[in-house]
């Protein structure tokens, strides 16, 4: 490609105005790419701690036993939390002579408490990737509309106007439109692949918070 036609070409030729506009996308494509990094890292842990978690609980190992072990965890996360949190309420209140039922409700409590807090992790940046989603392409339109009407206002102060006089002008506008929806698309694809995995992860947890709850109450009512 001639150097007539680089990007770098067309950029450095661009206005002040849209090579700030191209600046700002291009910061906001490699901030998206880094929480989508992120984001991906975490999904994959909190498969991993909820399917280990998860055949644990199942196995029929003993509750102080499960939850002793994830004393020595740094960063418990996920449904394992979400288990600690009703359990150590459940241990704290059972030392003391209270009501079945409020006990009961103080565990489902710390449970939606944790679920809560969960949920807030699962979707950390994904208010940013919905924002360069919609937005980039409208920030990269504006720096190509800028750059167009630039190059009519110098095609007025030529004697004799051809394509030839303002298609640089007109390309190295259109530079900041491709940068937008460059920014916007992995942002958009990568927001609604994460918000359905919070979804599910949350479903998930909210089951497993139920049957808890009910393991729970037979536990506390057979104290009665």
């Amino acid at each position: 490609m001639g150097q007539e036609l680089s990007i770098w070409h067309l950029v450095s030729q661009a206005s002040l105005f849209v090579q700030l506009i191209m600046l700002i996308l291009l910061l906001a494509s490699v901030v998206s790419w880094y929480q989508i990094a992120q984001r991906v890292m975490y999904f994959n842990q909190a498969q991993a701690e909820m399917a280990s978690f998860e055949s644990r609980f199942w196995s029929g190992t003993d509750l102080n036993t499960l939850y002793t072990e994830g004393a020595d965890k740094r960063g418990v996360i996920g449904m394992e939390s979400v288990f600690r949190a009703g359990f150590k309420e459940f241990t704290r209140l059972a030392k003391k002579k209270l009501d079945s039922d409020a006990m009961m409700e103080a565990c489902q409590r710390s449970m939606r408490v944790a679920l809560s807090r969960e949920e807030e992790a699962m979707e950390h940046g994904l208010p940013f990737l919905a924002t360069v989603g919609s937005t980039s392409p409208y920030v990269g339109l504006l720096g190509t509309v800028w750059g167009i009407m630039g190059s009519f206002h110098g095609l007025g102060q030529v004697q004799q106007a051809t394509l030839a006089t303002v298609a640089p002008g007109i390309s190295e506008a259109l530079v900041a439109t491709a940068m937008g929806l460059i920014a916007a698309i992995p942002a958009v694809v990568s927001y609604n692949r994460f918000s359905s995995k919070v979804d599910s992860f949350a479903g998930k947890y909210d089951t497993f918070s139920e049957e808890f709850s009910s393991i729970l109450h037979r536990q506390i009512h057979s104290r009665d």
